[in-house]
């Protein structure tokens, strides 16, 4: 088996003295994990970083064996990051969540694009606005998404103002009021795009995608939360 692709790197392993095992997300093949030899090397040292953006050709004598890896650098995204201590815990946050989440060979095209924005748009003064969709989209794609479309309780599609964190569904202002202070604030930016949050807002939809991502994946599945995702959130708190 061989092909050919591109994507960003989001794990890295060393293996022995200078090879790594490398997973890429990649567009059109998904997650990848393969072998790269003699990787780590004085010219190399820039390339294997978290975040980077690569293309790669991948080789396998059968579907079941490892991939070996020939990777080239197409934008080195990670010097974007190191500068801030919020962006670098996006990073790798982003980086975990994908790793831990996503099954091997899925075809995530259309996720891939969400991803993709984050790192495009990482100068952006509301950068994080785009990691927190990276977040919601990957909800859905999980297939254990937020339905905002319309109250739980009334089927009213107006004045939507809350989330249930019981069944991930909106809650209008008026069946909401008397349980607002167990619910979390309705992510108005998600559905309307000409709308601008503030700061509290995405951080507010941030704090219920952790716990959606940690209730319906994380704990439904065994596994710990990544250390990397509970980092993140300490070091918005301190921004």
């Amino acid at each position: 088996m061989q092909f050919s692709d591109e994507g960003y790197i989001i794990n890295i392993r060393r293996h022995g003295e200078s090879s790594v095992i490398l997973t890429v997300l990649t567009r059109h093949n998904g997650k990848i994990t393969g072998y790269v030899k003699n990787a780590i090397t004085r010219k190399n040292l820039g390339v294997y970083q978290l975040g980077n953006s690569v293309s790669l050709n991948a080789y396998a004598r059968l579907e079941e064996n490892m991939y070996s890896f020939h990777v080239d650098l197409l934008a080195p995204h990670a010097v974007n990051f190191m500068n801030s201590p919020a962006k670098l815990a996006a990073l790798s946050s982003l980086c975990e969540l994908c790793n831990d989440c996503l099954a091997e060979k899925d075809s995530i095209e259309d996720f891939f694009k969400k991803i993709e924005n984050f790192f495009n748009l990482i100068h952006e003064d509301n950068w994080l606005v785009y990691y927190s969709y990276f977040e919601y989209f990957l909800l859905e794609y999980l297939g254990i998404g937020l339905d905002l479309s319309e109250c739980a309780a009334t089927g009213s599609r107006e004045n939507l103002k809350y989330v249930s964190p019981k069944t991930g569904k909106a809650v209008c202002a008026a069946a909401g009021e008397p349980y607002k202070d167990r619910l979390y604030a309705f992510p108005q930016y998600i559905v309307d795009k000409n709308y601008h949050p503030q700061q509290r807002e995405v951080l507010e939809l941030l704090k219920m995608t952790e716990f959606f991502l940690n209730k319906n994946f994380f704990q439904l599945h065994g596994l710990k939360f990544p250390e990397n995702r509970a980092n993140l959130r300490d070091k918005l708190i301190k921004a």
